[in-house]
């Protein structure tokens, strides 16, 4: 500290106005910092939950390998199966002959009559619109479903999606499908935007 000549004080050059600067200067660097850091765990966020969902895909696509080993009937047990795991009740299988389109009958846990039509076809195979309009030929006035649902171990082609849409059918293709195998409820297929879900794209044949 020096002495003015009429004996007061003075502090050291810069006084307050230096200490406030460095304070400033302290926090923006700690918000730069902050900031830095928070971007950085948004990345390394997204890339986790990328990866996650590659694995549960691929999952799900290892899970068909069992489906495309069974025949007509052991698929459409299998699809009875699953929901009956989800809550359906009153859950029976009527495929065969004479069924009108219908292979598996049930009820939703909020009391919908579901009618199912299962198509198990080699992964390299599609659905087009032509089954989807017999389908929905049945589904409401034979069957009286409130919620027609098509499962099917293959894709849908685009025509086919679009269809469905229009008359509010719901499609199970080779992905979705293995997402129910591995634990995803039912429910969680019956809102989605048919005609925008999957890619069209047929698989290679099995090998």
């Amino acid at each position: 500290m020096g002495n003015k000549k009429d004996g007061s004080q003075v502090g050291d050059e810069g006084g307050p106005g230096v200490v406030v600067l460095v304070i400033v200067l302290g926090a923006l660097a700690a918000g730069v910092l902050v900031t830095g850091l928070v971007r950085a765990g948004r990345r390394e966020s997204a890339a986790e939950r990328a990866r996650l969902a590659g694995e549960a895909a691929l999952a799900a696509r290892r899970s068909m390998d069992t489906v495309w080993a069974m025949d007509d009937r052991q698929f459409e047990d299998h699809v009875a199966a699953l929901c009956r795991r989800d809550g359906c009740s009153s859950v029976q299988r009527v495929g065969g002959a004479g069924d009108l389109g219908a292979d598996v009958t049930a009820t939703l846990p909020d009391g919908r009559r579901l009618v199912i039509q299962c198509k198990r076809y080699a992964p390299h195979r599609s659905v087009g619109s032509r089954d989807i309009q017999l389908f929905n030929g049945t589904a409401r006035l034979e069957h009286h479903a409130d919620v027609p649902l098509f499962v099917a171990s293959c894709v849908f082609t685009k025509p086919a999606r679009t269809f469905a849409a229009k008359h509010r059918l719901t499609l199970i293709d080779v992905d979705l499908l293995g997402f129910w195998n591995n634990g995803t409820p039912l429910t969680s297929f019956l809102d989605l935007d048919i005609a925008r879900s999957g890619t069209n794209r047929r698989l290679g044949p099995a090998g």
